[in-house]
């Protein structure tokens, strides 16, 4: 079965103070048994180390073609019109194949203007989504998504974490009312993975780490959650490469 990581990072934190090293990545790559990687900077505040951080997961995507993809991350508090202009470069030259907000490392709620701003571009690149949800209240909270979601119901939003355990049920409730919002299952209990597959779809559910340290976890999490050989295969790369429209 293949397995796409759809959520690791690459570079320094300057929120959280944790450095993503890129060979943490690359023992992913080659000793964890992970086939793909969609890769996105840590957080960063302003558009230049935000660059420097894009061009860096680039150069990985070069160093490794096929089994690294980019993901951008741009603070939406950046000008609007800053903003649009990296998110276009990463998508348009860099090659990435969607956009990250981080609701609670950038201090945004989805439904005002910077993060609507992120659902917008998106929508006009053509990318999905990814969305911090659970830690980090209230700007992670994934009912904040509903409104969104059903807004721009032409846009995948993907649920980083799933609502983290505590707001897993309010995550599978989105999902439910939302045909265009999906569930990453990285720090989720696999009982719930299992929830979210009988009540969802399988082809809603996708593995992620958010860390490297946290890849053998995660694998073994869902391949220990009591999943049918399809759920695991949908939610290790499938679902995966139909949102991001990656090889299968």
């Amino acid at each position: 079965m293949k397995v796409i990581d759809v959520h690791s990072h690459l570079g320094f934190d300057y929120v959280f103070q944790e450095d993503f090293r890129p060979e943490y990545l690359i023992e992913e790559l080659e000793g964890q048994g992970v086939d793909t990687l969609i890769t996105q900077p840590a957080t960063v505040l302003d558009l230049a180390t935000a660059r420097e951080q894009h061009d860096a997961v680039a150069a990985l995507a070069k160093r490794f073609p096929g089994r690294v993809y980019g993901m951008a991350n741009p603070s939406p508090h950046l000008p609007e019109d800053v903003y649009r202009a990296e998110a276009e470069r990463c998508v348009h030259e860099l090659g990435f194949v969607g956009i990250k907000l981080n609701t609670t490392a950038h201090s945004v709620g989805v439904g005002l203007r910077p993060g609507r701003l992120v659902f917008q571009v998106a929508r006009e690149l053509k990318v999905p989504v990814m969305v911090h949800t659970g830690s980090g209240v209230p700007w992670a909270l994934p009912s904040a998504l509903l409104p969104v979601a059903r807004e721009f119901d032409d846009v995948k939003i993907v649920m980083a974490h799933s609502g983290a355990m505590i707001y897993a049920a309010e995550a599978l409730e989105v999902a439910i009312n939302r045909p265009n919002v999906y569930l990453e299952v990285s720090w989720t209990p696999g009982h719930l993975v299992r929830r979210f597959c009988r009540a969802v779809g399988a082809r809603r559910v996708m593995f992620g780490t958010d860390h490297a340290d946290n890849c053998a976890t995660e694998l073994v999490k869902l391949r220990t959650a009591g999943l049918s050989d399809e759920e695991l295969e949908w939610c290790l790369g499938r679902t995966a490469a139909e949102v991001y429209s990656l090889p299968c």
